[in-house]
């Protein structure tokens, strides 16, 4: 099973998941083991990482001790984890959705330009799995699957903040929530400095339905959407559902 199923993985998971991205294996052994009141060299880039996506703020230090250049596990570092561990995973109490059928609809700030390829993505899912359905809903509300054009703080706890890099994100089952966040550059189709929106909501459709970033580079599910080009799914993304949904029994 090559794709990581969304569920709840301990703090050193989520450590190497963050370095795997811009490490070698080498540096990545080094926090093997890490956990709260430990220190341990290079933990200070962990910090980095998170602040830079507001998870991590500190609010109470020592006079001339800036927490960002010490290699500690501390108490903040502890909870910013578990908040970025909680917004790639499912709750410990959620599950993949139990039906195969799903609905998703529009919120009415979404731009119209940018349904079709949102429609095309899920008919991508549903034919890559044969085993999902999935019907636009009369109503928002009743939706199973809301996407929406969003900027700044949602109040969802995960705010687009100005010139952040962030395109978009998703909630597991059984939230269903789908943010664009509207200020980014968006296209439909291959545009230098351009972000597909049709890759995005692939990808953002998987977490929908509960699957966490994939190892792989080629998956949909990789953590990184690439600009100013299209990649679909992958059979590591496919192959992660079927593992998630037990359609290999």
């Amino acid at each position: 099973m090559k794709s990581l199923i969304a569920s709840k993985l301990t703090f050193l998971c989520v450590l190497l998941f963050l370095f795997s991205l811009s490490k070698g294996d080498d540096t990545i052994k080094r926090f093997q083991g890490c956990k709260r009141g430990s220190k341990v060299q290079g933990l200070h880039e962990v910090k980095l990482y998170l602040a830079q996506f507001g998870y991590l703020n500190y609010q109470h230090t020592p006079d001339h001790v800036n927490p960002y250049e010490n290699d500690e596990f501390d108490e903040e570092l502890e909870a910013a984890v578990k908040d970025y561990q909680s917004f790639y995973h499912l709750n410990a109490t959620d599950g993949p959705p139990s039906k195969s059928r799903l609905s998703y609809a529009f919120a009415s700030n979404y731009p119209s330009m940018y349904v079709p390829p949102v429609v095309s993505a899920f008919n991508r899912w549903a034919s890559g799995t044969r085993y999902f359905t999935f019907s636009r809903a009369n109503s928002f509300t009743t939706a199973d699957l809301k996407i929406s054009w969003e900027r700044g703080d949602l109040g969802d706890g995960f705010p687009f903040p100005p010139r952040t890099t962030i395109l978009a994100h998703a909630f597991a089952p059984t939230d269903g929530r789908f943010h664009y966040n509207a200020d980014q550059n968006w296209f439909i189709g291959a545009r230098p400095n351009s972000i597909d929106v049709e890759m995005v909501a692939l990808h953002e459709i998987g977490h929908l339905l509960g699957l966490d970033h994939s190892q792989f580079q080629n998956a949909i599910m990789w953590s990184s959407i690439p600009v100013g080009a299209v990649k679909g799914l992958n059979s590591d993304d496919i192959q992660g559902i079927r593992a998630l949904y037990g359609l290999n029994k």
